[in-house]
């Protein structure tokens, strides 16, 4: 019995201690994960720069919808962003991610704390709250395209 909950135990650390990529059946799937999250992004970043600009008019629950997406959203791209990915697929990470992974991570950090101010600013309903808070995460996506992302 012992020897049973003993093998249980090591199969469990083996499966948690797994290294990142196994998340990732190919470096391809890596890339599309990250893409994909990306798109997600910018799509409902898109909804809320459009009512920011007044290209839409201004809806306080549909804005407060897009920036929990955008807020969630923030947290998932890094995770597809693994040593071997930078080498396949359609991909336009620069090779300055992993050379540069501190500052990336601080940038990537960066975005999710400016997605969490956009998501707490638009809950209180209005337009100026958005405008307001916007900004932050426009410039830090502009300044993670800037040093990390290929044109």
């Amino acid at each position: 019995m012992k020897s049973i909950v003993a093998l249980i135990l090591a199969a469990s650390a083996a499966t948690f201690a797994a290294p990142s990529m196994a998340q990732f059946a190919k470096p391809e799937d890596a890339v599309k994960y990250r893409q994909s999250a990306m798109t997600l992004m910018s799509a409902h970043l898109g909804r809320l720069g459009a009512m920011a600009t007044g290209k839409v008019p201004f809806d306080a629950k549909q804005a407060a919808d897009n920036a929990a997406v955008v807020e969630f959203v923030s947290k998932l791209p890094w995770a597809g962003f693994v040593e071997g990915s930078e080498k396949v697929g359609n991909t336009k990470a620069l090779p300055e991610i992993w050379s540069q992974s501190a500052k990336f991570k601080e940038t990537s950090d960066k975005l999710v704390s400016e997605a969490a101010k956009l998501n707490a600013a638009v809950k209180v309903g209005t337009l100026d709250s958005l405008k307001g808070a916007i900004g932050g995460v426009g410039g830090t996506c502009k300044s993670c395209h800037d040093n990390f992302r290929a044109n």
